[in-house]
Parts: C-alpha cells; structure tokens; sequence
C-alpha cells in the first residue's frame, strides 16, 4: 500500500505563532493581570501619598481606590481599543499612560503644572511606542499582518 509523502509547506505571512495558552489560562489572565497591576500601582499612589510617614485609614483607602479604578479603567480600555483604528487605539492607550502617571507623580507633593507636564511626557512617548507598534504590525483596518 502507497503513502503520500508528507509535503512541506512554506509558512504563509499570515500565519500566527502558536498560542500555547488554554482558553481558562487566557481568561484567568484577563482578570489577574489588571488586577495585579491595579494593586501594584495602588500601593506605589499610597506610598506617593504618605510621603514615609505613618500609615492612616485615608492612606490605605487612597490605595485601594485608586488601584480599583485602575483595574477597571485597564479593563475597560482592553476590551474596548482593539475595535478602533490604529491611530486612536494608540491613542487610548497613551491618554491612560498619561493620566496614570499624572496622577501618580502629583501625590509627591509636585505642583500641577509639573505633574501636568510628565504626563503629557509619558503619553506623548507612549503614543509615539504605541502608534510605531500598531502601524507596523496591523493593516489599516486592524488586523494583524504579522
């Protein structure tokens, strides 16, 4: 009895590196990294705010509110950027690098214009990282090429 032999096939330039994730490990990952992210970035807005004195009720409230809206706002944007050109995905992104930074730099004890202008420092160059990332990796509608 004859077999065929196996052929090879050259790779196509869409095709996608293997995802060696399962699907629970995907969706487990969707809710521990904003999480963990939220909580790491709380504690550093806490620790801004206390300044290396002692710890208060206001302070740790301080943390975990602000790590919850940071959770949900990572999230949020996760979930909504993907769907919109790559100009404003990049965009999103920045304006939320900005804004996080912003934040975070005010609670030194830094005056507003100063805190205005390192988060509008780190959302431009985050724009800038972003927009080259998506402008090279996805054709005009969104998909990715690579």
């Amino acid at each position: 009895m004859a077999h065929a032999a196996p052929v090879m096939r050259a790779p196509s330039r869409t095709s996608r590196t293997p995802d060696v994730f399962s699907d629970r490990t995907h969706r487990i990952a969707a809710w521990a990294v904003p999480v963990t992210l939220g909580l790491i970035y709380g504690y550093w807005v806490a620790a801004n705010n206390r300044s290396g004195e002692a710890i208060t009720g206001w302070n740790v409230l301080l943390g975990f509110v602000s790590a919850i809206v940071f959770a949900a706002l990572w999230m949020g944007i996760h979930a909504l950027a993907p769907h919109v050109i790559r100009e404003v995905h990049a965009l999103i992104w920045a304006a939320f690098a900005g804004c996080a930074f912003g934040f975070l730099y005010s609670e030194t004890g830094a005056s507003v214009l100063r805190s205005a202008g390192m988060g509008v420092a780190i959302g431009a160059s985050t724009f800038g990282v972003l927009f080259y990332r998506y402008y090279t990796h996805e054709d005009a509608e969104g998909r990715r090429i690579r």
